[in-house]
């Protein structure tokens, strides 16, 4: 399939499954009781809730900042916390695309240098300089793996501690719901896919370096992952690797609060307590991991079947609660990101002036 009918392709499916999601989720809702349920809501909590979400990102910016500072000073606080809010509203068009988006914004506004090209002093011995962005796209790409690599390690140990100290109540969820249906779906163990996945992976890396000075290809290929490593070592390279540490706990504790916050925006959920909280945030996260633009569909029915599976809570309060938590996040997403795209529009169109 050519590239100009493959991104069309991957959306329309990415959108079919969403869709799919989104009815699975609301197929046996009682409108009536939806809308009494939304009516009971008590909305300060809500608000909360996308405050909180509001300081998530702005603290998401700033600790990617750290990671960019090592590959160019000049980054801004603003730049990034604008260039995390774009990518945010960029994955409600195309999942996953907001990564590669924001990494565009950064590197457009990084600082430009003038070096030789070789190449034209070769041909007309002139020592021509060429422009080049300090926060090249492939080293900015390389902090976006890192970063994530961290989210991912830190939702990670948060699910481990929920297995390990609650695992009579969450395990079930998480084994029969979650591993399971990923086992069946392969009609074979997850682990030897994971096994031949690594091994795969690691005969490709071999031929790449392998044939690098060989193959133009290859050599590309090369070229970008020495970007995309470059840009990960700028971890160690951060001169406040504990503020750091301390960013990424301030943004989970806020996931957690949000999740705490619209868990409290509904009398039927006073029985559940921070821990219950801390569940449903680990639960949604898997939601938000799903291919689909935006979590849509795949963030209800996770939350809602996990609600129903672990606590027995009915099923439309559980998309209740989904539907406030999601949309919630999802309007602050739009407003923030449609916000951040304006502003650097009109920088944009200032400094050309």
């Amino acid at each position: 399939m050519s590239s100009s009918y493959s991104k069309p392709f991957k959306y329309v499916i990415s959108l079919a499954i969403a869709l799919v999601l989104m009815w699975f989720s609301f197929r046996g809702v009682k409108w009536d009781d939806f809308i009494a349920g939304l009516r009971s809501c008590r909305w300060e909590y809500i608000l909360l809730s996308m405050a909180a979400s509001i300081v998530a990102f702005y603290v998401r910016g700033l600790r990617w900042r750290e990671l960019l500072l090592p590959i160019d000073p000049s980054i801004r606080r603003i730049t990034a916390f604008n260039a995390v809010n774009i990518g945010y509203i960029a994955n409600f068009v195309f999942p996953r695309i907001g990564e590669f988006v924001r990494c565009g914004v950064i590197t457009g506004n990084s600082a430009s240098v003038r070096e030789p090209s070789p190449s034209s002093a070769r041909e007309d011995g002139n020592g021509r300089r060429e422009i080049r962005r300090l926060a090249s796209y492939d080293k900015v790409l390389g902090t976006v793996v890192l970063e994530r690599s961290w989210d991912m390690v830190t939702m990670l140990i948060f699910l481990l501690c929920l297995l390990t100290f609650r695992w009579e109540k969450f395990g079930t969820f998480f084994a029969e719901k979650m591993w399971a249906p990923l086992e069946r779906s392969f009609s074979f163990s997850v682990w030897w896919f994971v096994l031949s996945t690594a091994i795969i992976f690691a005969a490709v890396v071999f031929l790449i370096i392998r044939n690098r000075n060989n193959n133009a290809f290859c050599s590309k290929l090369f070229s970008i992952c020495r970007g995309l490593l470059q840009g990960v070592g700028s971890c160690m390279k951060m001169q406040h690797k504990w503020l750091f540490f301390a960013q990424t706990a301030v943004i989970w504790a806020m996931y957690w609060l949000m999740s705490a916050s619209t868990m409290w925006a509904l009398p039927d959920l006073d029985a559940l307590n921070i821990v219950d909280a801390l569940f449903l945030m680990v639960a949604g996260s898997l939601g938000w991991l799903v291919p689909v633009p935006g979590g849509f569909g795949a963030f209800h029915f996770i939350v809602s079947i996990a609600l129903s599976t672990i606590y027995g809570i009915p099923f439309e309060l559980g998309i209740i609660f989904a539907t406030l938590s999601h949309e919630s996040q999802a309007i602050t997403m739009a407003v923030c990101g449609g916000g951040s795209y304006l502003y650097e529009t009109l920088c944009r169109k200032d400094r050309k002036e």
